[in-house]
């Protein structure tokens, strides 16, 4: 006999997010994460031929963090996530800011390091293929505050990231509500005893 769920359990929120939102997550993670290790290393090397090409793969990751970042941001507008875990209201403010802040720097980094870029009079051309516009005249002053904010953004965004995966392990290790599952790319499989 087939059992049709009630309007309620229809409507009910899933405990995990779905694939796609799982997929963007760690994609977006792995490429920040990548970008901001490119950009520490390559940031105290001599001007090289091998300096150039590492700030030019740098400049391919912000625009495809950014494209990333909008398709994430588009993709959470337009499906629920799963029900809030039960948590002390401090921890709920602290997690919806903590999310909130890290959208707006996924957006704020790689446009600080576009205009940086633009300002500087080294235009970005996307991998290689594509000539991205300057969205700001060249101009030496406005490069130089743009580079100071394109670092100073992306060490918030680093602190950010460090008090998310902080955050994400008490919930795993200390807690242990469940929270890391609902964005794992693995599934957990239940052991049912014997």
């Amino acid at each position: 006999m087939d059992q049709q769920l009630s309007p309620i359990a229809a409507k009910a929120k899933p405990l995990r997010y779905s694939a796609i939102a799982i997929a963007l997550h760690w994609l977006l993670a792995i490429a920040i994460i990548g970008a901001l290790g490119l950009g520490l290393y390559m940031s105290d090397l001599p001007f090289s031929p091998s300096r150039l090409k590492l700030y030019n793969w740098h400049k391919w990751a912000g625009v495809s963090i950014l494209l990333l970042s909008a398709l994430r941001l588009l993709w959470r507008l337009t499906h629920r996530p799963p029900a809030e875990l039960p948590m002390p209201a401090w921890q709920a403010r602290a997690a919806h800011m903590t999310h909130g802040l890290l959208y707006l720097l996924f957006f704020a980094v790689p446009l600080a390091g576009w205009a940086y870029s633009s300002a500087a009079g080294f235009p970005i051309v996307w991998f290689g293929v594509l000539p991205l516009p300057d969205f700001v005249p060249v101009d030496k002053a406005l490069a130089a505050s743009f580079k100071q904010a394109h670092q100073l953004l992306a060490y918030g965004l680093a602190a950010l990231i460090l008090a998310h995966l902080g955050a994400a392990l008490k919930h795993h290790f200390i807690d242990r509500d469940g929270l890391l599952q609902r964005m794992s790319p693995f599934k957990q499989t239940r052991k049912t005893a014997p």
